[in-house]
């Protein structure tokens, strides 16, 4: 009871801008609940207690003083087998290492603990999202994508609103990074429209391969871009339109000189372009022969595409995706603890029934002799 009456007041003193206040209120129920121990009941009310001191500290801009205390408490929960508060733990210590964009840090204490698997949905999103920006900045965004989607399918239907929003937006930026052109009706949905405009602007941009449309739009939402820690992997997305570009290019001429080329990607030079079709050639991007002598680009015939390996990378991917929601869902099934042989008989309850029926034998014995 005691813990949750200064979980209340420390919520009460961050609402009411107290940061002083609040950080000796949560600190004073941290060590409380040290010194004197706590309950299993009251683990997920001292998680709360770790989450909004944490909070304060982030609001006084001091999140990054705590950090070796937050890691002797995750060691402590981890050892009494909190999983709540050690979830929590693991959280804040992820949010403290990506405010200051501390990167590889946060890639090894992933590497080095293991979320609890009993932990609630939100810390379970959480986790997921922070996992997602991580990858996405190491350049794996196969498996960045693979964890966004996930902490939105673990965020709450109704709600978290903007939870989603930064999510959607990390997401359209990896799904591009890999691409893939995110859903139109994804810009549409109405908690999504106004916060997303500079993002479609973008996709569309890098649909289309238009470079000079790509600098407008980083221009215009730079600083947006940056406030949002999504601008490091915009910047990166200049390739992709690059890419697009050249796509399209090698579908309109069959034939084509590398000045054009040039002037239609908007590049300084020839031989920037024969540069960066050379490279698009050896990735796969498209089929075509340089020719330097004359200076031009001839695309080669396409071959049949369900002659390639294309379709079965489809299909895969695809049952991967539903394979691992079926086990996602197994996983966030719940059980009441030890429930599983409430209806099963006792060994004595066995042994009477085994001693009754045994009796009945008998004494029919005579009859079927």
């Amino acid at each position: 009871m005691e813990f949750y009456i200064e979980l209340l007041l420390t919520v009460h003193l961050i609402d009411q801008q107290k940061l002083p206040e609040a950080i000796s209120c949560a600190e004073f129920a941290i060590h409380r609940s040290i010194e004197c121990g706590q309950k299993r009941s009251a683990e997920p009310i001292v998680a709360k207690v770790y989450f909004y001191f944490a909070r304060a500290h982030e609001l006084s801009g001091t999140l990054a003083s705590i950090r070796s205390q937050l890691h002797s408490r995750l060691r402590t929960t981890t050892l009494r087998k909190d999983h709540e508060g050690a979830a929590v733990l693991i959280n804040l210590l992820l949010r403290s290492y990506l405010e200051q964009s501390l990167y590889e840090q946060a890639h090894r204490l992933v590497s080095k603990c293991s979320f609890p698997d009993q932990a609630s949905n939100g810390q379970w999103a959480r986790y997921l999202y922070y996992l997602g920006r991580i990858q996405a900045t190491q350049l794996e965004y196969s498996e960045a994508q693979t964890h966004l989607v996930q902490a939105l399918r673990k965020a709450p239907q109704h709600g978290a609103v903007g939870f989603k929003q930064t999510v959607n937006k990390l997401l359209i930026v990896v799904e591009l990074l890999l691409g893939d052109i995110p859903d139109r009706a994804l810009f549409r949905q109405p908690q999504l429209r106004a916060t997303l405009l500079p993002y479609f602007q973008l996709t569309q941009a890098v649909k289309t391969g238009n470079l000079a449309r790509f600098g407008e739009v980083v221009e215009n939402f730079g600083a947006k871009f940056q406030a949002e820690n999504t601008w490091s992997l915009i910047i990166r997305l200049r390739h992709n339109v690059i890419k697009t570009g050249i796509r399209m290019i090698n579908l309109s001429y069959s034939r084509i000189s590398l000045v054009d080329v040039a002037q239609k990607l908007q590049l300084d030079s020839a031989e920037e372009a024969e540069y960066i079709v050379a490279k698009a050639i050896r990735d796969g991007v498209i089929e075509a022969v340089i020719d330097h002598e004359r200076g031009f680009v001839k695309s080669r015939e396409i071959a049949d595409l369900y002659g390639t390996l294309e379709p079965m990378r489809q299909f895969h991917q695809r049952i991967k995706f539903c394979l691992d929601i079926y086990n996602q869902s197994v996983k966030a099934m719940r059980f009441p603890p030890k429930s599983y042989n409430k209806d099963l008989e006792t060994a004595e309850v066995r042994k009477r029934r085994t001693c009754a029926l045994v009796a009945r034998l008998s004494g029919h014995g005579g009859g079927w002799s």
